[in-house]
């Protein structure tokens, strides 16, 4: 299954607490689930952005509307396919 990442920026969004922040994962893993993804991962980032998400998808259309779920929780965020090292060097070997 293709995997993603999402580095998420919270923006303007209105948080109160870090519980409020932290309670937000939970929901998204939710609906992730709803569009056949997963959430396999999240880490609050110290630097440009403040998480990186990752998580697979049978699709780019699943993978999209995943996305689209960060944002309606008033995340912004720049989701992308990746590609695990090794498999990468495997293609470039083929090259």
């Amino acid at each position: 299954m293709p995997l993603y990442a999402s580095f998420v920026d919270v923006g303007d969004r209105d948080v109160q607490n870090a519980q409020e922040l932290a309670s937000i994962w939970g929901e998204v893993q939710s609906e992730f689930e709803e569009h056949n993804a997963e959430l396999r991962d999240s880490y609050a980032v110290l630097g440009s952005h403040d998480f990186l998400i990752i998580f697979d998808a049978p699709d780019h259309e699943k993978a999209f509307t995943s996305a689209l779920t960060l944002h309606r929780h008033g995340l912004d965020c720049e989701t992308m396919e990746i590609l695990d090292t090794d498999d990468f060097a495997s293609i470039v070997d083929e090259i």
